[in-house]
């Protein structure tokens, strides 16, 4: 597993495609936003092919964690976790003191084990339920 931080926004937009557009349903007016080329963008390979991206936003002290997605026969390789400790990296690295991020609730016991907590209500976003949760880094 290779993660790396990236200026291909057409490999992570594939992989944002195959997962929550195709995948989950979202639309593609709620994925695609105009926060792309503000954000540091990461891809994650497995042997030579793209399956993992997130990207990150630091302002300030507090760094901001989102479009996690992990193609689905990438999941359970590791991939996600590889993704994600990189971006906390990347975070901490960049002056950052907290991480945050929306997480789907069904995918909240994975963030939890990278020591995350999630705080206020259930919302829907993309009519997917969420939670917020933070991480002290």
């Amino acid at each position: 597993m290779r993660i790396e931080e990236t200026e291909d926004l057409a490999l992570c937009h594939a992989l944002r495609r195959a997962v929550f557009i195709e995948e989950q349903g979202v639309s593609e007016a709620e994925e695609m936003d105009d926060l792309d080329p503000q954000a540091i963008h990461f891809l994650g390979w497995i042997d030579g092919r793209p399956v993992a991206t997130a990207r990150i936003f630091v302002e300030g002290e507090t760094g901001k964690i989102g479009r996690v997605c992990v193609l689905a026969e990438a999941r359970g390789t590791g991939a996600g976790l590889a993704l994600m400790r990189a971006t906390i990296a990347a975070l901490r690295e960049r002056g950052a003191k907290t991480a945050k991020l929306s997480s789907q609730t069904h995918a909240m016991p994975f963030y939890e084990k990278l020591g995350f907590v999630a705080y206020g209500s259930e919302y829907p976003d993309a009519g997917i339920p969420h939670r917020d949760m933070v991480l002290e880094l």
